[in-house]
C-alpha cells in the first residue's frame, strides 16, 4: 500500500468521524431546542421529551434549518405564546453552542 492510499484513507475516515459528530450536534440542538420550547408551552416532563423528539424527526424534512424553525414557529404560536422568527434562531444559535459542548464532554 502506498503511503497515497494511506493518507487518502486517513482523510476519508477524518471526513467520516466529522460527518457523524456534525450530525450529533444537530440532532442534540434540535432536542434542547425542543425540550425549550416545551418548556415554553408549559409541557409535562413526558410531553417535553416527546415533543423534543419530534423536533428532530422534523429537521428530516428538509435540508437546512427552515424547517425546524417553521415547526417551532407554528407550535408557540399555536400554543398562544409570544415568540417570533428571530427569537427561535437565537434560541438555536444558543443551543447549537450547547450541543456541541455537550457531545464534545461525552466523548472526552
Amino acid at each position: 500500500m502506498s503511503q497515497f492510499e494511506d493518507r487518502e484513507r486517513a482523510f476519508e475516515a477524518k471526513f467520516a468521524r466529522d460527518e457523524e459528530m456534525q450530525f450529533r450536534i444537530i440532532a442534540r440542538r434540535n432536542r434542547l431546542l425542543g425540550q425549550w420550547a416545551a418548556i415554553k408551552m408549559g409541557l409535562t416532563e413526558a410531553e417535553a421529551d416527546s415533543y423534543a423528539k419530534d423536533v428532530v424527526r422534523a429537521d428530516f424534512e428538509e435540508a437546512g434549518d427552515e424547517d425546524v424553525i417553521r415547526k417551532l414557529l407554528g407550535d408557540l404560536t399555536s400554543a398562544g405564546i409570544d415568540c417570533d422568527e428571530e427569537q427561535i434562531r437565537e434560541a438555536l444559535s444558543h443551543k447549537a453552542v450547547e450541543a456541541r459542548r455537550q457531545i464534545i464532554e461525552q466523548t472526552n
